[in-house]
């Protein structure tokens, strides 16, 4: 499905729609540019996974850990990871049998490494507006924000 937004609130209460569909073990892999707006996204996210704290980009950890909702969200940036054997080496299994979301920005470092994700691209078109297409899983179309 695609979706405009027209301000960065408007990102998250899409992330926020999709978090409220998730039920555990999906991973959610981003695409898009620099400033494209996947943190956002994945604030909105975390609020439908019922998630209280401050969501920040995990960009030097690699990994940041949201504990203490409905599930628990491990939100990745893989930005400097060159492969998908990188992400092996820091624990990728182990987060995935923890039954949260795996949410991951730069999915295309550790494409192969993402079976059966649900997709989120994120283009922007301006300044504001942002083109977001959500695919994969066909339990998370047919939703509105």
């Amino acid at each position: 499905m695609r979706f405009l937004t027209h301000t960065p609130e408007e990102t998250e209460a899409l992330g926020e729609a999709l978090g409220r569909r998730l039920r555990g073990g999906e991973i959610v892999a981003y695409y898009g540019d620099l400033g494209a707006g996947k943190t956002a996204f994945t604030r909105g996210l975390a609020r439908g996974l019922d998630i209280s704290a401050r969501v920040t980009s995990p960009t030097y950890t690699i990994v940041n850990e949201y504990l203490g909702g409905r599930l628990p969200l491990f939100h990745f940036d893989m930005y400097r990871l060159s492969s998908a054997d990188d992400l092996f080496d820091i624990g990728w299994e182990d987060y995935l049998q923890r039954g949260g979301v795996c949410a991951v920005e730069w999915s295309e470092n550790v494409q192969e490494a993402l079976e059966n994700a649900v997709t989120v691209r994120i283009e922007k078109r301006s300044d504001e507006t942002r083109e977001i297409t959500i695919e994969g899983n066909t339990d998370y179309e047919n939703f509105s924000f």
